[in-house]
């Protein structure tokens, strides 16, 4: 492992954290492309799937927030653990009707309750800060390793749950996600040193970091951001189908996430200089870029290419990303705002879901790669309109400003 990898890991306790983050975080990739594909094969709607997987994320997005914000509260393990089990309950109820063929409100209504699924990645970013704060350095290599984490499961994680419905039985993807999340939240919650600290309620003034008007653009993009995550999913089940090689889209995938994970490795040995809210416009602005190859795909070879250029761009963006968000949420809130990117991510990829389904279902799996394109050109967009918020730091909870990027006359200038 490259020395600044080492060097963030010689911390005790970041491998036992870090590795019971990367199984709790499976879901994230298993469990929406598993629905997905499991309403597929048991009805071969693609507009079901697509719908149910958007009312997943749209659930997430809602509760998602609002189990961090418990959790900045209360701390980890007392709120993730009932969380896990009331998603777990209602994966079951989803699962059982699915294979039963139950009417349709009652695919949506379980899977409503599902995305009370915590947010992981929120939990182990959040340690991390607490562990490293005041070591910028080594903090930005360990959102990088964070980064990488997250593509290892978008690597494995599509295969896993694909593979598994395809070729075994239909319940077997959304089953096994399941079983990554109990098993990777009870051992995180599990292990005490490292939780970060509960902030007492009377430091949390001020409502829901949200407010945040640096925070606002950042879940604005993301929401975008996530639409052509998502899209790119259905799309591309959709497309391998339609080439006669359903289960080669698990493969696809995994390729797009290995240039995002190969990306973030090389971006966390790296000290990058300058102020971060350019380097995230200009890596919203690639990621919207490399949508333009896949309206030309025509074999799965081709689109696998694609995907990997355009996911070079996706962690030095995420990483980016956490940076700003530490920059403009105070440290009472951070898991709630960790959290709130992520909750645009989710509303995006339920947003570009939906729409996918319905423009493959209508004209064909080609012409669903036009819904990544819009998608990336609103990211690009909002980025560059929202850029000015970037550079002003938000007062912390002491009145004091996040002394990390931009210039010191602009921090001084009061929040718009």
């Amino acid at each position: 492992m490259p020395s600044p990898y080492r060097a963030i890991f010689a911390t005790p306790g970041t491998v036992g954290f870090s590795a019971a983050g990367l199984l709790g975080r499976m879901p994230l990739s298993m469990l929406g492309i598993g629905i997905m594909t499991m309403v597929s094969e048991l009805t071969g709607r693609y507009g079901l799937a697509g719908t149910l997987t958007a009312t997943l994320a749209l659930s997430a997005a809602v509760l998602g927030p609002q189990v961090s914000r418990l959790v900045d509260r209360h701390g980890q393990r007392k709120v993730l653990r009932p969380a896990t089990l009331i998603s777990l309950a209602a994966v079951t109820g989803l699962l059982i009707c699915a294979q039963q063929g139950a009417p349709d409100w009652t695919l949506f209504a379980f899977t409503a309750v599902a995305g009370c699924v915590p947010s992981v990645g929120a939990m182990t970013r959040a340690r991390w800060a607490s562990l490293l704060q005041g070591s910028p350095r080594e903090l930005h290599t360990a959102y990088s390793f964070e980064s990488i984490a997250d593509e290892v499961c978008f690597i494995f994680g599509p295969i896993v749950s694909i593979g598994l419905s395809t070729l075994w039985f239909p319940e077997a993807g959304p089953l096994f996600a399941a079983g990554f999340m109990l098993v990777g939240v009870w051992w995180l919650t599990a292990q005490r040193a490292t939780e970060p600290r509960p902030h007492p309620v009377e430091q949390h003034t001020g409502g829901s970091a949200l407010r945040s008007p640096g925070l606002q653009v950042l879940v604005a993009a993301f929401v975008a951001t996530g639409a052509i995550f998502g899209a790119v999913d259905v799309v591309t089940v959709a497309f391998a189908e339609e080439t006669g090689h359903k289960s080669a889209a698990s493969w696809v995938l995994a390729v797009y996430a290995l240039g995002s994970c190969l990306a973030g490795a090389v971006f966390g040995l790296l000290n990058p200089k300058g102020e971060p809210g350019r380097r995230w416009v200009l890596g919203v602005c690639a990621m919207a870029v490399s949508m333009i190859p896949l309206q030309l795909a025509g074999s799965l070879p081709f689109l696998a290419v694609a995907l990997f250029v355009a996911g070079l761009a996706i962690a030095p963006t995420m990483v980016t990303t956490m940076a700003l968000v530490e920059a403009h949420v105070p440290r009472s809130k951070l898991t709630e705002g960790m959290s709130w990117t992520s909750t645009g991510l989710a509303v995006g990829v339920a947003l570009g879901s939906a729409a996918a389904g319905w423009v493959v279902d209508a004209r064909g799996a080609a012409a669903g790669y036009a819904v990544p394109g819009v998608a990336g050109a609103l990211a690009a967009g909002v980025a560059f309109l929202g850029y000015r918020r970037l550079r002003r730091p938000v007062p912390t909870r002491e009145g004091q400003r996040e002394q990390r990027d931009g210039d010191p006359a602009e921090r001084e200038q009061p929040v718009a």
